[in-house]
């Protein structure tokens, strides 16, 4: 089985004030606090979540 791309992602901006569907998302990637980093597999379905909450995040391939 082939490696799967995984895309790096960060927040950087704090979820007080941030809408609830967007604070879903940023938890739904993995994020629990700010300055914290994950790795995700490049997935339509997690793209969608970065998408959604792009301000309060940072992606790298």
């Amino acid at each position: 089985m082939s490696e799967q791309k995984k895309i790096k992602v960060t927040q950087i901006k704090s979820l007080i004030g941030a809408k609830e569907a967007h604070r879903a998302c940023v938890r739904g990637l993995g994020l629990r606090r700010m300055h914290h980093t994950v790795e995700v597999i490049d997935t339509p379905e997690n793209r969608g979540m970065m998408t959604k909450a792009a301000y309060l995040l940072k992606c790298e391939a």
